[in-house]
């Protein structure tokens, strides 16, 4: 059993399919909502560490000061060799924390837009199984710089930086597998706002789109499978 703790910094982003992956795995689950002023964990209390995305951005500590307090975590639990996952801010935050710069990107990326592996991303244990180019749902505007010691694994066409990878431990991924469409849906409505016209900005009704679904969480359980693996042999 793999002891996870999740963090979440939205109600609207929440952990998804890897609820769903956990629970049939018979993993321990517990997590944090920041906003709603829950207290972080302590690192020796799990194996694995997931953080999911949000509004904000991660050079936001004054309006968000419990950004400070998130990032020391992350940093013990890669200290510590705990498996992290960052997801959208998540994978910021790791960036960030392991030294990068964290900016806006040239395009905001919104929608549903293939993500292809790089050489290196072809040999990761994390993408293990994975096709070359597959489709992944995006909402960002932020990006990151590859942090120094991490091997690049993923880019888009909107997006250079899509995954990262640190120590074989650590994986940084810029785009989206675990939401469901009720989760899709939160992003439409509650963001709104930023459905403008883009190069990489896809209209509602293509955002919507029932079909890609259970391709990425078929992608998230390989992902998932290959991280566990990768727990179980340490």
């Amino acid at each position: 059993m793999i002891r996870i703790h999740y963090i979440e910094h939205d109600p609207d982003e929440e952990i998804g399919y890897i609820r769903t992956w956990a629970n049939r795995r018979r993993h321990s689950l517990t997590g944090t909502l920041l906003p709603d002023g829950e207290e972080l964990p302590k690192v020796n209390s799990f194996d694995c560490l997931v953080i999911m995305g949000g509004t904000m951005n991660v050079y936001q500590d004054a309006e968000y000061p419990w950004l400070a307090t998130e990032k020391k975590l992350i940093e013990s639990a890669i200290r510590r060799s705990k498996i992290v996952l960052g997801i959208c801010l998540g994978s910021q935050l790791i960036a960030s924390v392991l030294g990068a710069a964290v900016f806006p990107n040239r395009y905001r990326e919104v929608g549903w837009y293939p993500i292809t592996l790089t050489a290196e991303g072809k040999r990761s244990v994390a993408f293990q199984h994975f096709p070359g180019t597959f489709t992944a749902f995006n909402w960002h505007g932020d990006t990151f710089s590859l942090p120094s010691g991490c091997h690049w694994l993923a880019s888009s066409e909107a997006c250079v930086n899509q995954a990262f990878e640190y120590e074989g431990r650590v994986l940084g991924l810029q785009f989206h597998l675990e939401p469901f469409r009720n989760t899709i849906q939160q992003f439409v409505t509650n963001s709104a706002a930023q459905l403008v016209k883009g190069k990489y900005i896809q209209k509602r009704e293509e955002i919507l789109s029932r079909g890609r679904l259970t391709e990425i969480h078929k992608l998230m359980t390989l992902l998932l499978n290959n991280l566990e693996k990768e727990y179980a042999d340490a």
